[in-house]
């Protein structure tokens, strides 16, 4: 029997339909970002600096088992259109269908360069938000003043009466490829800074590479808005004026970071590799890099997997 055209359009209109109902209701229950997720769970995460902005590494750390990527575009290029590639790279429609959410595997942020004053600052989260990230890393961040403008970069000016409208945000209004990229329709709604707005789905991680943000560390950790404080060592050690991160002054000067950040309940981040992995998630690190680029090296692997069995997540 023959069946009619537009009976089979119609048949094709409903299984898409139903199709697009069946992934909006499980995304209703699902963190877009992993990371928040990772937190509210109490799992820490596991990531890779990126460097490499091809659209095969992109295939590459989309299945690579991590959960999220720093994108750096602070020691690499800024390029806000190879970065909309980038995304689209990562974008994996197989998984999205086998999980039916639109979480991604590998949550993409983005460390921007920060140069300048504030309107350079405030124009570069902008850009990269646009395009659709989960968040942003600053670097050297020193002081409250400068963690308090990060966070009102990322957020937009609230409606009023909302409960919590301070810091108050200073981005501008045009999110058009991020909506695209998130595919969720209230991305206005979900576009703001965690755990300040429970159900934001931005982070705004602030690096701390110097004795001044050490120093500095409680006033910093303690800004409404700010979702984690990434440590970054080689800079710290620089800074401080030691040839090495293994430096005990410097060590010191981490685990002054770490005590404030387990103190005050805020996602703390440094980087490992296989022989710091385990001991980091010990200490009550909440999220680690355990490598750079190039896809996974058979150091990064390994450093994840025993990240993933310190963790209890093998």
């Amino acid at each position: 029997m023959k069946i009619p055209m537009r009976s089979m359009l119609w048949a094709f209109m409903l299984i898409f339909a139903l199709g697009a109902a069946s992934i909006a209701a499980a995304q209703s229950e699902v963190r877009v970002n992993k990371l928040i997720e990772l937190f509210e769970s109490d799992q820490p995460a596991f990531g890779l600096l990126s460097f490499d902005y091809s659209l095969n590494n992109a295939r590459s750390l989309a299945s690579s088992g991590l959960d999220f990527i720093m994108i750096d575009m602070e020691h690499a290029p800024f390029d806000v259109e190879r970065l909309r590639l980038f995304l689209l790279g990562m974008t994996n429609k197989r998984s999205i269908m086998a999980k039916d959410n639109l979480q991604p595997d590998v949550a993409p942020f983005v460390r921007i360069p920060a140069a300048g004053g504030a309107g350079e600052l405030i124009a570069q989260a902008k850009q990269v938000l646009d395009v659709g990230v989960y968040g942003i890393m600053f670097p050297a961040v020193h002081n409250r003043e400068q963690a308090e403008l990060a966070v009102r970069a990322m957020r937009y000016p609230q409606v009023n009466g909302s409960p919590d409208m301070e810091p108050a945000g200073l981005r501008g209004r045009n999110p058009s490829n991020a909506v695209w990229y998130w595919g969720i329709p209230d991305y206005m709604a979900k576009a703001d800074v965690w755990p300040l707005d429970p159900q934001g789905e931005l982070l705004a991680v602030m690096s701390i590479e110097s004795p001044q943000g050490v120093e500095n560390i409680e006033e910093i950790v303690t800004v409404p808005g700010l979702g984690g404080i990434f440590i970054g060592p080689s800079d710290l050690s620089t800074s401080m004026g030691h040839a090495s991160p293994a430096a005990p002054e410097v060590e010191a000067a981490i685990q002054t970071v770490l005590g404030a950040c387990l103190e005050h309940d805020v996602p703390c981040a440094i980087t490992t590799g296989p022989g710091s992995v385990r001991q980091r998630i010990e200490q009550g690190f909440r999220f680690v890099t355990v490598g750079a680029d190039g896809g996974l090296s058979s150091g990064a692997a390994n450093a994840l997997r025993l990240g993933l069995e310190a963790a209890g997540r093998d």
